[in-house]
């Protein structure tokens, strides 16, 4: 089954995607607590038609000390859209260090930036002001719920609730 379910700590902040099948269990065994179903389908057994959870909720609180993202290649060109920071292109696509390695930049959310390989090659290992290239978008760190909701590839409306709160992304 292609559908993911939320899972909200017991606070209702997200704390992780499951897929269908997991969740199902996890409500039929009364280890979690239904928040949302999808809408538009039911899971049906021989003689029974049930709820297909979208959302879930822990009955406690699990203390998770820190819930970011990983800091990887291909998280990093989903922040970024799979587009190129200096033209959009969105062919052969690199990571670019804004403040370069060879002047003490890091790999870091705030200092990584999708580029092609023609713009990256073109910066070299010079700051974009010193190779005179500007960039349409600025690298930052997303958050958890972020980018679950903008950058996961997956999201359905019966998260939105839980994704942001009072205009703001939860975090």
């Amino acid at each position: 089954m292609k559908y993911k379910v939320l899972v909200l700590n017991q606070d209702y902040s997200p704390f992780s995607m499951i897929n269908l099948s997991r969740a199902f269990v996890l409500v039929f065994l009364n280890k979690v607590e239904l928040v949302t179903s999808y809408k538009h389908f039911k899971l049906h057994s021989v003689n029974q038609e049930h709820d297909a959870p979208a959302v879930i909720r822990l009955l406690k609180y699990v203390n998770v000390p820190y819930k970011g993202v990983t800091l990887v290649r291909q998280n990093v060109f989903k922040r970024d859209g799979f587009e190129c920071a200096y033209c959009s292109s969105t062919k052969n696509l690199t990571l670019d260090h804004v403040k370069p390695r060879a002047q003490g930049g890091k790999s870091e959310w705030t200092n990584l930036i999708t580029a092609c390989k023609r713009c990256n090659t073109v910066k070299g290992d010079r700051t974009p002001i010193e190779a005179g290239m500007v960039m349409n978008k600025q690298p930052f760190k997303p958050g958890y719920s972020h980018f679950v909701r903008d950058f996961s590839g997956y999201l359905c409306d019966e998260w939105q609730p839980f994704l942001v709160r009072k205009g703001r992304v939860a975090i």
